[in-house]
């Protein structure tokens, strides 16, 4: 955005939105570049709206002078067929959160995925990249292991409970990068593949704080290996700090949510987020959550 002194305006659409660190990040990093922005949760709960409202809400927005809205839960599918035009990537895996809102159309991206990206780049620099595990194969998980074949991963083993998502989601990635070998697999083959891996990647809810413990057997991973945990609430999961005590290189969640909202912002406003900056105001809000309310720990956008 060319004049600094222009206003930004930016809205979350989603269901249980309104605890979101989302905002805060974004008005927090405007105020130290000098950019006047207002970020404002648009929560369909508290709207009493269904997801398909998402339509109506972005046309509200156009109309209100909105520049741009994330969208998260559940949204991200349905928001679709009100864009005017979408960038490749979010085509390719079906999913927007970003909506640009430029000279009266609907402009639509994915930053849940470059957001993973830049998280593995800056979190886990150099890191082997030729086999990865991934546990979870959900929503979030299509955006990482989108992410993870587009680093260069050459062989992804997706690991589901639901062996019909597995194998739905590794046929569409193995289209997408045909290059790449994308393999379903059940939890049961993790002891045969976990020897044969670089890295793994975890994308359920367990080690939440409604959902606590670990998503494996802890003994499967070695010392070699890399772990990246995309739960951030609590910042410290139960694998991210046994991974650790083992002696292998871990990503916390909270980098691939500072990502997501980094390369949004960017979006939004034309200014490069400070990532660096952006995480360190994250960790302080998260710590400030978890001592005022540490039962808190939601899994927001």
């Amino acid at each position: 955005m060319s004049n600094r002194a222009e206003s930004v305006l930016v809205g979350l659409i989603g269901e249980g939105v309104k605890p979101s660190l989302t905002p805060p990040m974004h008005e927090h990093e405007a105020d130290v570049q000098g950019v006047r922005l207002l970020y404002r949760p648009l929560d369909l709960l508290e709207l009493a709206l269904p997801a398909a409202a998402v339509g109506d809400l972005l046309t509200s927005a156009q109309r209100m002078g909105f520049n741009g809205l994330n969208i998260t839960h559940p949204c991200k599918q349905l928001v679709l067929e009100h864009l005017d035009e979408i960038s490749d990537d979010a085509a390719r895996l079906g999913a927007v959160n970003t909506v640009l809102i430029q000279d009266g159309r609907f402009i639509g991206h994915n930053t849940d995925f470059s957001g993973f990206g830049s998280a593995l780049a800056d979190g886990l620099p150099g890191a082997k990249l030729d086999r990865v595990v991934q546990l979870g194969a959900g929503g979030a998980g299509s955006a990482v292991a989108y992410a993870l074949l587009k680093a260069g991963v050459s062989m992804l083993d997706l690991v589901d409970m639901d062996p019909a998502r597995a194998a739905e989601r590794a046929a569409e990635l193995g289209g997408l990068f045909p290059e790449a070998t994308v393999t379903p697999r059940s939890t049961v083959e993790l002891h045969e593949i976990l020897p044969l891996a670089d890295g793994l990647v975890h994308c359920t809810p367990i080690g939440m704080a409604a959902h606590p413990g670990l998503p494996l057997d802890i003994e499967l991973l070695e010392p070699r290996h890399w772990v990246a945990d995309i739960v951030y609430r609590p910042i410290e999961t139960q694998l991210v700090r046994q991974a650790r005590a083992k002696g292998c290189d871990v990503l916390d969640g909270g980098r691939m949510a500072v990502g997501q909202a980094a390369d949004a912002f960017k979006l939004i406003t034309g200014h490069e987020a400070d990532r660096e900056r952006m995480r360190a105001h994250f960790l302080e809000l998260i710590a400030a959550e978890d001592a005022a309310a540490p039962e808190l720990a939601k899994a927001g956008h």
